[in-house]
């Protein structure tokens, strides 16, 4: 569960800056990451599992001011990602949403199967 809980606010990192290249660049090729070599990185295993919500809580503050701002043009921008090929950034808001019920159904489940209030 602790993986899922630090995975989610990386995730969402890595869209938000992704979506902010694609705004201020045309069509740029964005970077995909080794999300399983990423869980083994140390502050996967040392950091507090609060630190990571408190994180994808104030990133969430932060992209919807910056989607608040995005007139309909901004949204129909494209960029290039290696393994998913050409997106739009209306695809992101979308993708994202269903990212985070994803992973709370994982982790909500997890829970009930293992009887943890």
């Amino acid at each position: 569960m602790r993986q899922i809980i630090h995975h989610v606010p990386d995730s969402h990192m890595h869209s938000f800056l992704r979506m902010k290249f694609a705004l201020v660049e045309d069509h740029p090729t964005i970077k995909a990451y080794d999300e399983a070599q990423w869980a083994k990185l140390p502050d996967y295993s040392s950091t507090p599992v609060e630190v990571s919500l408190a994180l994808l809580e104030a990133l969430h503050v932060r992209w919807v001011v910056l989607m608040e701002s995005m007139s309909q043009a901004d949204f129909e921008r494209t960029f290039f990602h290696p393994e998913a090929g050409v997106l739009r950034l209306d695809w992101i808001p979308a993708q994202y949403a269903w990212h985070g019920r994803h992973h709370t159904a994982h982790i909500t489940a997890l829970r009930e199967r293992m009887g943890w209030k």
